[in-house]
């Protein structure tokens, strides 16, 4: 018998046994989104406040990375751990230990008075959505019922996928308009009103079991998370042969040997059974994430900078041009689960692949310093469209491949494959486009008589080259031109790699993607009320 054919308990509602009514699932779905976006946005949110930051502190700008990235790295090397205990004490006093704590760190980090202060606060914040993230996708899995699941699941991809463009665009007009410690007012206002309805619409679920924690396994994973995460997230600061990288390296690797050897000797007592990457549904939809998350990830690397130094437009100028790429994966996201009800999971994930891929394609193919910001917008509509039909199937194959006793582990495996493919797509794609840039700029930068340590900075990228360029003299505005034509030829080269990357992945999934279910026939199994999940995402 299959993980996903195990007998699975009913998870018990407030009222008892049973499932929720349509009133109680609409107000669960709407509390763990809630909690979601106010993870997600504290994922992204940090990033507009840098120069504040490193201003505010008088920190170096590893300094300053380190309070961004070390959210990230502590969220990521326990969401398996955590997801693990949510199954095993009770979803429902997990999540709300997990609100109190993000929020108790996002009062803390917004009062910060050094920089050591805020780093500890971000770390205490990654713990809290550590038991956040897992658990609001468990109490779907867990509590809604099959009928309904997949468009609750569709709303959650919704929030995941476009939260942290959405978050980042409230955090640039907060610094625009405030104080960059407001930034983390956000995330906190989030996090109350969450609690406030978890204490009264969330039930409590959990796995009833007498078989130990796997103490070891749950060591060993934060370990290897821990260490491949450092070396995409330092790796580009660092060098990518610096000692550092290479032993964090090793570490991860050697790590995630032994996890995988530990989990094969266990028969029952284990953290992840690492037996069922066997399944089409569950090895296709990790890879899947893996890929679609590292590309968007990508993009907003390549983005920015194309709006803030070729188009100079302001931060949240910026942000609000992301804005449609994410208004595109929401709804996306929502339309998915009718979608793959009518003509199979497989199918939607194809179709959502091949036009992300055809998105890349328009972007690699059009974008240009005259046409501006008109010239990449198909591609990123495209992109979007696409990304939020893949997710959605893709997260509801992972979640279905593990019984939903243990759907806490379902979830942070989800989650956990979310943030690889995230650091891995920022440092692969940046560091392509840096590349790209610098064998451009060398070309044009030879015909120009621009003094050695003008030129010099302007090939460390395209800001540089544009703050640089006043000493120029002349030469200004052909150092700028030069500048942002091999920033647009480097663009090219990373989002082609990109689309190949892509159309490895649609191959992929068009052959070994998830099985196609059978479509559900009209009225079959509907709820009362049904489209609780539709109503939400309407709002």
């Amino acid at each position: 018998m299959s993980a996903n054919q195990s007998p699975q308990p009913a998870a018990a509602s407030a009222g008892g046994a049973g499932t929720p009514d349509a009133r109680r699932l609409r107000a669960i779905l709407i509390t763990v989104s809630i909690a979601l976006m106010a993870v997600i946005a504290s994922v992204s949110g940090l990033n507009v406040a840098q120069t504040h930051m490193a201003v505010e502190f008088g920190a170096s700008q590893t300094t300053v990375l380190w309070i961004i990235n070390v959210y990230a790295l502590a969220l990521a090397a326990l969401l398996l751990p955590l997801g693990a205990i949510g199954d095993r004490l009770g979803r429902k006093p997990v999540l709300i230990t997990g609100l109190i704590v993000f929020g108790a760190a996002g009062v803390v980090a917004g009062l910060a008075p050094s920089a050591g202060v805020m780093i500890a606060a971000r770390v205490a914040a990654g713990i809290g959505a550590a038991m956040i993230m897992p658990i609001t996708l468990a109490v779907i899995t867990s509590t809604f019922p099959e009928e309904e699941r997949g468009k609750a699941i569709g709303v959650w991809t919704g929030v995941a996928g476009g939260g942290g463009v959405l978050g980042m665009f409230l955090s640039a007009l907060l610094v625009d308009v405030a104080d960059w410690r407001w930034l983390f007012a956000l995330p906190v206002v989030l996090v109350a009103v969450a609690l406030a309805m978890a204490l009264k619409s969330v039930p409590n679920s959990r796995e009833r079991s007498t078989r130990s924690f796997d103490t070891i396994g749950a060591l060993v994973s934060a370990i290897a998370v821990i260490g491949l995460i450092f070396v995409l997230q330092e790796g580009p600061e660092r060098g990518w042969t610096a000692p550092v990288t290479l032993i964090s390296l090793a570490v991860g690797v050697v790590a995630v040997i032994t996890f995988v050897a530990w989990e094969l000797r266990r028969r029952d007592a284990f953290l992840l059974d690492v037996r069922l990457f066997r399944e089409r549904g569950l090895a296709s939809g990790s890879i899947t994430l893996l890929v679609v998350f590292g590309v968007q990830a990508g993009i907003a690397v390549v983005l920015f900078p194309f709006f803030q130094a070729v188009l100079g437009w302001s931060g949240l100028l910026s942000t609000a041009a992301m804005m449609p790429m994410a208004v595109m994966m929401m709804a996306a996201s929502g339309l998915a689960p009718r979608m793959a009800a009518k003509v199979g999971a497989r199918s939607t994930m194809t179709v959502g692949v091949a036009l992300a891929t055809l998105g890349l394609a328009l972007m690699a193919l059009f974008v240009s310093v005259d046409g501006g910001y008109p010239s990449i917008l198909a591609g990123m509509l495209a992109m979007g469209t696409g990304m939020g039909l893949s997710m959605t199937p893709s997260t509801e194959a992972i979640t279905s491949s593990l019984p939903r006793a243990r759907q806490g582990v379902a979830s942070a495996l989800n989650d956990v494959t979310r943030e690889f493919g995230t650091a891995l797509g920022v440092a692969t794609l940046g560091a392509l486009l840096a590349n790209g840039y610098r064998s451009a700029v060398d070309g044009r930068l030879e015909g120009m008589r621009i003094p050695d340590g003008a030129a010099d900075t302007a090939r460390e990228g395209v800001a540089n080259a544009i703050e640089v360029a006043p000493t120029a003299g002349s030469h200004s505005r052909g150092l700028i031109h030069a500048a942002q034509q091999s920033f647009v030829d480097g663009w090219q080269q990373a989002m082609w790699i990109g689309v190949a990357v892509m159309a490895a992945l649609l191959l992929h999934v068009a052959l070994r993607g998830p099985e196609n279910t059978a479509p559900l026939q009209p009225g079959a199994g509907a709820a009362p009320e049904a489209g609780v999940a539709g109503s939400v995402a309407a709002r």
